[in-house]
């Protein structure tokens, strides 16, 4: 059973840092492009990074490249997320991916 499960979240000002993780189970990690995805209160999921299988490559859209750095160790099944100069509207739940496969999901909130 693939399992993922993220950890991290929590409250920061403008400007603060956080780094999310996703420690994940049940599946060859060293073999699976990994995501990460953030929803914001309703509103549709919003694709924010990529990193294919061997960390060789990594994808932002728009609005987080150059403050998010996406990070995948296959010796420690893990993905991490380190998310730096963060906006207000950052806020929402991010979630780790793999393939058709989520996490549960770690809230995010940015508010002074």
């Amino acid at each position: 059973e693939v399992q993922l499960v993220e950890s991290g979240g929590g409250v920061v000002q403008p400007g603060g840092s956080l780094r999310l993780s996703c420690v994940a189970s049940g599946f060859i990690f060293s073999d699976e492009r990994m995501s990460w995805v953030r929803q914001a209160p309703g509103m549709a999921p919003e694709w924010v990074s990529g990193i294919n299988r061997r960390s060789t490559s990594s994808y932002y859209t728009d609005p987080y490249r150059g403050r998010f750095t996406i990070a995948k160790d296959n010796a420690k099944n893990t993905l991490y997320l380190q998310m730096n100069s963060l906006k207000l509207e950052d806020t929402g739940v991010y979630y780790c991916k793999a393939g058709d496969s989520w996490g549960q999901g770690t809230q995010v909130t940015v508010s002074s």
